[in-house]
């Protein structure tokens, strides 16, 4: 019998021989500021559970008593008998800590834009999208029947360029951006994208996935940061980073809300959220109504890493987030720099192609409120220590 899966023993082999084949790392507790990773605790700076939420005790405590009062799991969709009172609680909470009209909770933020972006728009539509704009954007996009467009990173001037040429050959125009872009940490001009769209008549869609938590009034969002509620049609946020659970949601108009429930399709063919994340993820924002502690520790905590990064000569680009990224550049270098490190304690990973263009790798630093300033003073002397052993700085 011929061997079918030959052409996939050869391209994992071509990844060995480019130095970026990697194993799964086998996390033995809970996400926190250190790990124990395959029996030896090193400190996490890989994580997107910004505020330390992922293991607050009160969050964990909401979690248990959601599972006592709804069990295990929804048994259905939520067109079914999945749409438990628990959720619609939380969409009205969300609703109100946007500051928006109403919420759509999705499974994850990828079912929110593999779901929502084909159901907002179809044949005869465009979609101008930014052109580091996250991958599940780009999936959503594919899955449109709209046609698309791809502007410069973060160029509002080929942004308008775009729609000066094609604004009156389709009925909707859909502008999509993240509002923190994930691998470099820099945020999207959106007052100026906002202001296109009302000049062109288009519709905007923002994914704030690393912005939800992190920036604005009690991390309300990039929206909020910009002052621009109301403005923005369609907000992506997600419940897997800041807030420290897992799930996705769509802020708008409530006559977004009523078209999803029809026609977002991870709403309709795919089980509800268990009531555990629920429970959880109303106790996470509860807690960040409440009070700035978590958002201040979290950006104290950046920029004192930051600062002593660059102050070695690191390269960390243009984050304007806790995102920090370390510029290496060959990809084969970036995973030895991250191979290195966790050898010395420090959990950090190497981002590679495809994820960032072929040789433009990097480590990516996720700071958290959790971490300690010893957990931060640790892992800047172990990035310093092998950055000069591989001659980056």
């Amino acid at each position: 019998m011929s061997n079918n899966l030959e052409y996939l023993e050869k391209q994992v082999e071509q990844l060995k021989k480019d130095g970026v084949y990697r194993t799964l790392p086998i996390n033995e507790g809970p996400c926190d500021n250190r790990v124990s990773l395959d029996g030896k605790e090193v400190v996490n700076l890989s994580s997107n559970n910004y505020l330390g939420l992922a293991t607050d005790k009160k969050v964990m405590e909401a979690a248990k008593q959601a599972i006592n009062d709804y069990g295990a799991g929804t048994g259905s969709v939520r067109t079914i008998v999945g749409n438990q009172l628990l959720l619609e609680q939380l969409e009205e909470l969300l609703a109100e800590f946007k500051r928006e009209e109403a919420v759509t909770v999705f499974q994850s933020g990828l079912n929110c834009n593999i779901g929502a972006i084909q159901a907002i728009v179809n044949k005869g539509d465009l979609i101008v999208s930014d052109e580091l704009n996250h991958a599940s954007i780009i999936d959503g996009v594919r899955l449109s029947r709209a046609d698309k467009a791809i502007y410069k990173h973060s160029d509002m001037d080929d942004l308008e360029r775009i729609l000066k040429e094609k604004r009156d050959d389709y009925s909707n125009v859909l502008i999509i951006t993240d509002g923190v872009f994930s691998m470099d940490g820099d945020l999207a001009k959106l007052p100026k994208m906002v202001e296109l769209a009302k000049k062109y008549n288009c519709l905007t869609y923002v994914d704030d996935a690393h912005g939800s938590g992190v920036l604005g009034e009690n991390g309300r969002g990039t929206v909020d940061h910009f002052n621009l509620h109301g403005q923005v049609d369609f907000i992506i946020g997600t419940l897997s980073k800041a807030i420290g659970v897992i799930g996705g949601y769509v802020a708008s108009k409530k006559v977004v809300k009523e078209w999803l429930l029809h026609r977002g399709r991870p709403i309709l063919f795919s089980t509800a959220l268990p009531p555990a994340a629920i429970g959880a993820t109303l106790k996470s924002v509860e807690l960040l109504m409440k009070s700035t502690k978590y958002t201040d520790n979290l950006w104290e905590n950046a920029k004192y890493f930051k600062a002593k990064l660059d102050k070695l000569g690191f390269d960390i680009g243009k984050s304007e987030t806790p995102i920090t990224p370390v510029m290496v550049g060959k990809d084969a270098l970036t995973m030895e720099f991250s191979k290195k490190l966790l050898a010395e304690g420090v959990f950090v990973s190497g981002i590679v192609f495809p994820t960032v263009p072929k040789n433009k790798g990097r480590l990516r630093c996720m700071i958290s409120a959790a971490h300690t300033k010893k957990d931060l003073d640790f892992a800047v002397e172990k990035i310093e220590k092998v950055g000069r052993e591989l001659n980056i700085i």
